[in-house]
């Protein structure tokens, strides 16, 4: 008999139809021996004796009661004599402030039962329970049908983070080339929160084909002929989001790069712009200098010498800011 301590949840199915919801876990050792039905049973934030408990009642091999009790599991699937063990997580985002937020979910499966392990609530399983009951049709199929409701669920997630990623990326690139300073200054450090809010999706994305592929290899029964096209969309979704994934990767470096390049050639700019007004101011400096000597020279102690230092530095000037104007200089 088991006996949780900690949050759970439970289903029982039978010939395809959802026959009894929320009975005591106690109850399951009854079900689990019927060929005609499928136990759903969902644990949040368990102990390691509730994890002990099910893996007796369950026989599950104790590496994968130990990879359900510590967390921050890679996401695969791992295939034992009598059941399968999956590690996957679901990705959010929040649209104000962009943050990431993943939720990490363990899952038994065997043959007669699918049971999922949450290490808290953040991982929002009533969406999943509500695509349960939106496929009816399909629970004729068994485990192996709440396993793809589960697996939809969280290929979405991820489809739904990497574009909402893009949608970032897009705000950053419009703003790229705008002369506002403060967006400006806003570049890099948004560029540098995208960069590392995809690198976290693409942790949890990437290992997820493999996953999915593996489920769909025939001598694991898992899969059944008639939800193969179903385990083929989900597979088709996450390679979908892995090839976007790398896409954004790439955005984001030509990103950083041309903000670079566009920040040191409005540097060069301003140089430019500087160094042409440092000649113009140059000249009457030179001037003044030369006529500032303490040795007689043409125009010395005379009005017409003050007139053509003056006429020198007034065209002098004219004719360099002229000459930087035509080659945009200035």
């Amino acid at each position: 008999m088991v006996t949780l301590s900690r949050m759970s949840r439970t289903r029982l199915y039978r010939s395809g139809n959802l026959v009894l919801e929320d009975f005591p876990v106690e109850d399951i050792s009854e079900y689990v021996s019927d060929p005609s039905a499928v136990v759903w049973l969902d644990l949040c934030a368990p102990g390691p004796k509730d994890l002990a408990m099910i893996g007796e009642e369950f026989g599950l091999h104790e590496l994968a009661v130990e990879d359900a009790r510590n967390e921050h599991q890679r996401p695969k699937l791992d295939c034992y004599r009598t059941h399968s063990f999956m590690s996957a997580y679901a990705v959010g985002t929040d649209r104000e402030t962009g943050m990431l937020t993943t939720s990490e979910i363990s899952v038994f499966i065997t043959s007669t039962a699918l049971i999922t392990v949450r290490a808290d609530d953040s991982f929002d399983i009533e969406q999943v329970v509500a695509r349960w009951d939106d496929t009816p049709d399909l629970v004729k199929h068994g485990v192996g049908f709440l396993l793809y409701g589960l697996l939809d669920f969280i290929v979405d997630g991820h489809f739904a983070a990497v574009q909402e990623l893009d949608d970032r990326i897009e705000e950053v690139e419009d703003i790229l080339f705008d002369e506002d300073s403060s967006a400006i200054q806003s570049i890099q450090r948004r560029s540098f929160e995208l960069r590392k809010n995809l690198v976290r999706v693409r942790r949890v994305v990437l290992p997820m084909r493999e996953v999915v592929n593996t489920l769909l290899r025939r001598d694991l029964h898992i899969v059944n002929e008639p939800l193969t096209p179903y385990y083929q969309d989900v597979y088709d979704h996450v390679l979908r989001a892995t090839e976007w994934t790398e896409s954004l990767r790439d955005m984001i470096t030509s990103i950083m790069e041309t903000n670079l390049t566009i920040q040191s050639n409005r540097m060069n700019l301003i140089m430019k712009k500087v160094t042409s007004w440092a000649a113009i101011i140059a000249v009457p400096t030179a001037v003044t200098g030369f006529y500032g000597q303490n040795v007689p020279f043409p125009g010395f102690a005379a009005e017409w010498g003050l007139v053509a230092s003056s006429t020198a530095i007034v065209v002098l000037s004219v004719v360099l800011y002229v000459s930087f104007k035509r080659k945009d200089w200035i």
